[in-house]
């Protein structure tokens, strides 16, 4: 179990079962690939996407976190910059923006993963 290190004057916190249950599978998803929080879900066999979100949003910032996408391919809202140089640096396929100054996506159809993520 994943724990979160506490202040000197206070324990280290436990973080709770599914979470690290979460981290671990985003910490299996190999580089340049990438799974939505519903696959995540569905492999664990628990919770959904806003569980896994949750997740991330909380405690993700350790793994791979930019790995974990919306189930549309589009980028982490406030995090687009950051999480395209991981995609670039990794060789994540990317489609291309629909319109002049969006973002590009991430191009699902090649770049999901469906290996497992669980023992």
């Amino acid at each position: 179990m994943v724990t979160m290190a506490g202040s000197p004057s206070t324990p280290a916190h436990r973080i709770p079962e599914y979470a690290d249950r979460v981290l671990a599978a985003t910490e299996r998803i190999p580089a340049g690939r990438v799974m939505t929080y519903g696959d995540i879900a569905a492999q664990l066999g628990e919770g959904g996407p806003r569980q896994v979100g949750r997740v991330m949003a909380l405690w993700g910032g350790a793994v791979p976190w930019w790995r974990v996408i919306r189930a549309d391919g589009r980028l982490l809202p406030g995090h687009e910059h950051r999480a395209l140089a991981h995609y670039r640096a990794e060789g994540t396929p990317l489609r291309d923006a629909a319109a002049q100054g969006d973002p590009p996506r991430v191009d699902l159809r090649r770049a999901r993963w469906e290996g497992p993520v669980t023992d």
